[in-house]
């Protein structure tokens, strides 16, 4: 038969003695000082924890407890300020646009129109259809001249974040190269790569060209030429939120879907066929 102890690993090694978890173990049961310093060590660890937790708790607790649609900023003076922009702008749609008005801004404050400003936008966060969301965004990165051609078919007025004119880089214009490469994904004629804003922030000639660029900053860039087919009717107090009107709406495209209800009218017949199906690009 085959050689060897018939006695199993059991407890000990293979040399037959106790196990290193064995001899900690006898050595934390026979120590009362062990055991009192490890339970020490361990209060102490746990203690910290809650010194640096606690406060971090109530700091977080203070941001996410304000509206969303307000900005608490802290100036280097340790005062505070309250910029109401946002809200403001809501309840300018809300009191001084017919009821049946549709707003095109980009899909973020979506729910914020609907709900705050009981206004029609054009999308929100549950806006699942990537080549919806790509139309909206080619509109917004094309030249007012081919963005017009499309959104006097789809809204009465178009809602911009514009919170850099008062120290808040996180508005529409940052958002905008993102914009372009998701209308790139489906339409064709949008160069994603031919849009930005560089390190100098000079924008590049399409960006510069684009609708979201020119009523970003009119009137408050001298560089940027009168527009012809958008007029501003509201900017609000710190400049954060601007809002145009769509001059020459089409009435047919409106009332068809007012009877159809959702879809696009004939009239985009022709731009939707230059679309593709989506496909996954780099950085996307």
């Amino acid at each position: 038969g085959r050689g060897g102890s018939p006695d199993g690993d059991g407890e000990h090694g293979e040399s037959g003695g106790p196990s290193l978890w064995d001899e900690v173990e006898g050595l934390y049961t026979e120590s009362a000082s062990l055991r009192r310093s490890v339970g020490m060590a361990l209060l102490s660890v746990v203690g910290f924890g809650a010194i640096r937790f606690v406060p971090h708790s109530f700091s977080i607790a203070r941001r996410i407890s304000e509206p969303h649609i307000m900005v608490r900023a802290r100036h280097h003076n340790g005062t505070y300020s309250v910029y109401d922009d946002f809200r403001e702008a809501y309840w300018w749609l809300r009191d001084e646009t017919p009821r049946d008005s549709r707003v095109m801004a980009w899909w973020d404050y979506g729910y914020q129109i609907s709900g705050v400003a009981n206004r029609t936008t054009l999308a929100d966060g549950n806006t699942w259809n990537h080549e919806h969301i790509a139309l909206l965004g080619k509109c917004l990165v094309s030249s007012e001249e081919a963005s017009h051609a499309i959104t006097r078919h789809l809204a009465d007025y178009v809602l911009l974040w514009t919170t850099r004119h008062n120290g808040m880089a996180a508005d529409d214009l940052a958002k905008s190269p993102h914009m372009a490469r998701i209308a790139g994904s489906v339409y064709p004629d949008i160069n994603a790569q031919a849009f930005y804003l560089g390190k100098d922030g000079t924008p590049s000639k399409m960006m510069e060209e684009s609708l979201l660029y020119r009523l970003h900053g009119w009137g408050l860039d001298e560089k940027i030429a009168p527009l012809q087919h958008f007029e501003e009717v509201y900017t609000t107090s710190h400049k954060m939120v601007r809002i145009y009107k769509v001059r020459d709406v089409s009435a047919e495209s409106k009332a068809w879907r007012q009877q159809h209800g959702p879809g696009y009218p004939p009239a985009l017949e022709e731009v939707l066929k230059t679309s593709k199906a989506f496909q996954q690009i780099h950085g996307l």
